[in-house]
């Protein structure tokens, strides 16, 4: 029996006050059969959330986060799915380093989900997969809004839609 691939629509640096007709747009074109999502950090106000209803969600706080987040919302996040090891932490300080830096913090994982740069990532470093969706709404360092897709089945891959 084939086991069913697991979809995860991942999300970052959405920074919106509350809920947005054109995020949730995106989320339905590109997330509509995702079992999961995993927001980066850097929502603003936790009401972007109220766009993936339905869904299991997965997020941490970022560095521009509302005090209401911060206090709802974890800094990291390390769970399994199917015996992979994920870790989800938005990310701090420039850009330079920045996969060093959480990597660090989190510890060995298969895949370590950020947010922080804007800058979209999807790369396998020492056997781990760094992935970063970019950001939906802000392009001010990358050359397109972005978001992302992981899949789970003999192992994890990940790629960027640029939107």
């Amino acid at each position: 029996m084939e086991t069913k691939i697991i979809k995860i629509g991942v999300i970052s640096d959405t920074h919106l006050s509350g809920y947005d007709e054109r995020l949730k747009k995106i989320a339905d074109e590109h997330f509509a059969d995702a079992d999961i999502i995993i927001h980066a950090g850097d929502l603003v106000d936790l009401r972007v959330l109220d766009i993936f209803t339905g869904y299991e969600v997965k997020a941490v706080c970022g560095n521009m986060d509302y005090p209401s987040v911060k206090e709802k919302l974890p800094d990291q996040l390390l769970f399994e799915i199917r015996g992979f090891k994920f870790g989800v932490v938005h990310g701090w300080g420039t850009p330079a380093g920045i996969e060093e830096r959480i990597a660090a913090q989190t510890g060995r994982v298969d895949c370590l989900v950020y947010g922080h740069s804007h800058a979209p990532a999807c790369h396998k470093k020492d056997g781990m997969l760094f992935f970063n969706p970019g950001s939906p709404t802000d392009r001010r360092f990358a050359v397109h809004r972005s978001i992302g897709i992981l899949e789970i089945d003999k192992g994890v891959s990940g790629r960027i839609i640029n939107l």
